[in-house]
């Protein structure tokens, strides 16, 4: 009967090697995905089923928010908290592979490709700290790291690869002999490392204690404005202004009536003030041309204000942008 192995596994080219490169030494392979709402697991359900290796996807926002608010070895070139995140991962990998008997783990990293995170020093650091030492195989880079545990009872170190940088020439020659095709491109899916969206993201995380599901969703929606206590997001065009009204909750809408108009959203105190703003700013992403527009709102879009358009250099104030 074959042991078990568990694999660490996003979809990308990396983590499909090194699934193949275990599986080939006999082992009977399982994968495993932590997925939040900052990076999706779509690529990993279809390279899974593409090398046909069972998956499981474990959902973990709610996990994964506490460390965004103060990760302990701090952010990448945005709000990436890589090295806390990689070491949030193997620790629940760690949990899930007990369960299923596994008798090791496995990654796709590979030495010196990522400067961060894939450097030997932190590797070791990230072992360390998930409570792995030793006991954590990385396939691609095996031969330029300490020999594992698995290495010493079931895997075959010498066929084990020794890959080192950012080229990604073995790894391609390894899937074009695997028939691996249509695998993702290196320029990963994580939101956090967008500058633009880490801007949003810090923004809510900074005026919010409490931040829920719905919270996060609304951050890929929009223009989004901050003002004070009140945070406004005005819509963009047709389906934006759908995916508002959906996750539009206790929130005021803004809309001007009979003409092309964005769905705006005012989240935080209904002052005279913050109506009025959200109303200007609806009417200045319209296509009404008028010196004066109405404009409907409220919870159910019944209430009307007649305001003047924003005016170009009070929106930029107002724009939540990023600072990194």
């Amino acid at each position: 009967m074959s042991m078990k192995a568990l694999g660490l596994f996003s979809g990308g080219l990396d983590s499909i090697i090194a699934a193949k490169l275990v599986q080939q030494q006999g082992m009977k392979v399982e994968l495993v995905n932590f997925t939040t709402l900052f990076f999706s697991p779509k690529n990993a359900l279809e390279m899974a089923k593409q090398i046909k290796i069972p998956l499981k996807v474990f959902e973990v926002t709610r996990e994964y928010l506490k460390i965004l608010r103060k990760p302990r070895y701090g952010y990448g070139s945005a709000l990436n908290p890589c090295i806390d995140c990689k070491i949030f991962m193997l620790k629940k990998a760690k949990i899930y592979a007990r369960k299923i008997g596994a008798k090791f783990i496995f990654t796709g990293e590979v030495l010196g490709e990522r400067p961060m995170t894939q450097n030997k020093n932190t590797l070791q650091l990230i072992e360390r700290k998930a409570f792995l030492k030793g006991k954590l195989l990385r396939p691609l880079s095996a031969k330029l790291l300490p020999i594992t545990e698995a290495e010493k009872k079931w895997i075959d170190r010498d066929k084990m690869l020794d890959i080192q940088g950012r080229r990604r020439g073995r790894q391609m020659e390894l899937a074009r002999k695997f028939k691996i095709k249509n695998y993702p491109t290196p320029a990963g899916g994580c939101l956090l490392t967008s500058k633009e969206y880490a801007a949003k993201l810090k923004d809510l995380l900074n005026h919010n204690k409490k931040i829920s599901l719905r919270d996060i969703s609304l951050l890929k929606i929009g223009r989004h404005f901050r003002f004070g206590r009140n945070k406004i997001i005005v819509g963009r065009d047709e389906k934006e202004n759908e995916e508002l009204l959906k996750l539009k909750n206790s929130d005021f809408a803004f809309e001007v009536p009979k003409i092309g108009s964005p769905i705006t959203l005012l989240q935080g105190p209904k002052t005279k003030e913050a109506i009025n703003l959200a109303a200007r700013l609806t009417a200045y992403y319209s296509d009404s041309e008028e010196e004066m527009t109405q404009v409907k709102y409220g919870k159910k879009l019944l209430k009307q204000v007649l305001v003047s358009r924003a005016e170009g250099s009070e929106i930029e104030k107002l724009r939540i942008t990023s600072s990194f």
